[in-house]
């Protein structure tokens, strides 16, 4: 996920984008702890991808607080 596309869409558009790469994560999570998938790498970019969206979330409410 690349910052500038997060940083294009507006609040409606992070927070759909926040709640899919939420569900994600507790997907990957669940397969994880049943043993349904080897890709321990999406569980640590999908985790960073929410923290990206947070961040440019927690930005654009500074902004609009200003």
């Amino acid at each position: 996920m690349n910052i500038t596309d997060l940083r294009a869409k507006d609040m409606a558009g992070l927070k759909t984008e926040l709640k899919e790469l939420l569900r994600a994560q507790f997907s990957l999570r669940m397969q994880l702890s049943t043993q349904q998938t080897n890709k321990t790498h999406e569980i640590r970019r999908v985790r960073r991808d929410i923290a990206r969206v947070r961040t440019v979330m927690q930005q654009a409410n500074s902004k609009v607080g200003n």
